[in-house]
Order: C-alpha cells, then structure tokens, then sequence
C-alpha cells in the first residue's frame, strides 16, 4: 500500500517532527553551552531545548499568575488599625 505524502505524515508519524534550527552564538558561550551540555550528559541542541522550555514554562506560569492576581479581590485594610513598631518589635 503507498501513501501519498500527507497521509504518510498523519499515518506513519505518531509523535511530533522535531526541526533544525541554526543558532549563531559568540565563542566564549559556544563553549560553555558545550561543557553544561557535556556535565549534563547531553548535546548542545538537548541543552538548548531544555533552556527554552524552561523559559516558556516560566513565561506561562507568570502569566498565570498575573491573570491570578488580578482575579483577586483587593484586600479591605484599615490603615487607622495598623501596629506601631513597638508593637511590632515586643519580645515575648
């Protein structure tokens, strides 16, 4: 059975197709991308991977409680009910 081009996409690839990117990085980065990688026991594309999620997923979580906080109701608070800083500062 043949399959044309894009049915052989949907029916013989299950999971996602990863792309190259090529990524220009000055000397001195170049080589610590290599030893992290290397410590990490992984490539360099792997490390960069796991940086790039790491940030998104970071991103994503801020937001998330960006839109959190604002979803709150402000809190009443009294200023005239504040402690004093003797108070604040009492040994017990």
């Amino acid at each position: 059975m043949r399959c044309n081009s894009r049915v052989f996409v949907f029916s013989c690839y299950t999971d996602f197709v990863l792309k190259n990117v090529t990524v220009t990085l000055p000397e001195e980065l170049a080589l610590w991308a290599r030893r992290k990688a290397a410590d990490e026991n992984c490539s360099v594309s792997k490390l960069l991977c796991k940086l790039i999620e790491n940030a998104r997923s970071q991103g994503d979580l801020s937001k998330e409680m960006h839109l959190e906080w604002k979803r709150r109701k402000p809190l009443q608070i009294d200023a005239g009910e504040r402690m004093t800083r003797e108070e604040m500062h009492e040994r017990r």
